[in-house]
């Protein structure tokens, strides 16, 4: 039988285990983000335009699809807490509030200096020179700026214009319920139900992957069934209808043809008249002696004598006497 001083306890770790599982656990977080960090390049696929796409698409498919699980639920923490303050805490407030409490402590500090000790105590911590942003960090901002810009405008133009339809489907039904939901929900609200969705959906397919594309190949499978369906419906109803359009040109065209035909048979022929053959005359025989002789002297003006004409009309005598 064994004695009571052979057995072992487990041991309970103390504070100084929780530390080095803390700094074990800050360690591996910063080695995530620092591999984060290096796959800012710019992806070899490009748009169906042909155009480049921008490092932000190879940083933010890194982020979202949980390569580095301490990293992305970081960065999906730091979203949501960045969120929630501004909407519950006065972060405005509190930044000009700091604001005028040090601007007040200084300006005390150094007058408070020039008057007991002949010295201001703020000037004296003043650095030789003034910090200014390295022309290298304000390309670097800048070029950042234009590469996040450049990620927006892509990704909004490939949904836009169906480079892919499931993405172009998908963001449809999350403008469609976001139109819907802001007349119930703020903004904030709003906000943080599409950042949860972001980081999380991704997530739900990885753990589901089998599942959830099992399921979507079957809805593609009926998908297509209905879409063939309702291709060879309309093939059998073009084809009915263009048959039933041939049958009545030809019942039309016979109709016309019966009826042309029972027209002519209907009007009386004209006979023809016949042919009369027309000779051309001959020039008739013309001789010098059917014309009459010129005159050869010149013609004598004879005087004519007019006689009077006998009276012929009588007076009328009157019909009343005076």
């Amino acid at each position: 039988m064994a004695s009571s001083g052979d057995v072992k306890y487990p041991a309970v770790g103390g504070p100084s285990s929780v530390v080095d599982n803390v700094a074990a656990e800050a360690s591996k977080a910063s080695d995530e983000f620092r591999d984060l960090k290096g796959t800012k390049a710019t992806p070899s696929g490009t748009t169906r335009t042909g155009q480049q796409l921008t490092h932000y698409h190879s940083l933010l498919y890194s982020l979202l699809s949980w390569e580095r699980p301490r990293a992305t639920a970081i960065s999906f923490a730091s979203v949501v807490f960045f969120i929630l303050a501004a909407r519950f805490l006065p972060l405005l407030r509190w930044i000009f509030k700091f604001l005028y409490i040090s601007l007040g402590v200084t300006a005390a500090a150094e007058g408070a200096g020039k008057l007991i000790l002949n010295q201001g105590l703020t000037s004296s911590f003043r650095p030789r020179k003034y910090y200014t942003l390295p022309k290298e960090t304000v390309e670097g901002i800048l070029e950042d700026l234009e590469q996040l810009s450049d990620f927006f405008l892509i990704e909004f133009q490939r949904i836009l214009f169906a480079e892919n339809v499931t993405h172009t489907a998908a963001a449809f039904v999350a403008a469609f319920l976001s139109y819907w939901l802001i007349k119930i929900m703020p903004v904030w609200g709003l906000s943080l139900l599409g950042v949860t969705i972001a980081y999380l959906g991704p997530l739900v397919y990885i753990s589901n992957r089998e599942i959830i594309d099992e399921q979507i190949a079957e809805i593609q499978e009926l998908l297509n069934a209905q879409a063939n369906h309702a291709k060879e419906l309309a093939n059998q109803q073009t084809t009915r209808a263009t048959g039933l359009v041939k049958q009545y040109a030809n019942n039309y065209s016979t109709k016309a043809h019966e009826y042309i035909g029972n027209r002519r048979s209907a009007s009386p022929e004209v006979p023809k008249a016949p042919a009369v053959k027309v000779e051309p005359a001959s020039p008739a025989n013309v001789q010098t002696t059917d014309f009459p002789e010129a005159p050869k002297t010149e013609p004598v003006a004879a005087t004519i004598e007019f006689e009077p004409e006998a009276a012929t009309s009588t007076e009328k005598e009157p019909l009343l006497a005076l």
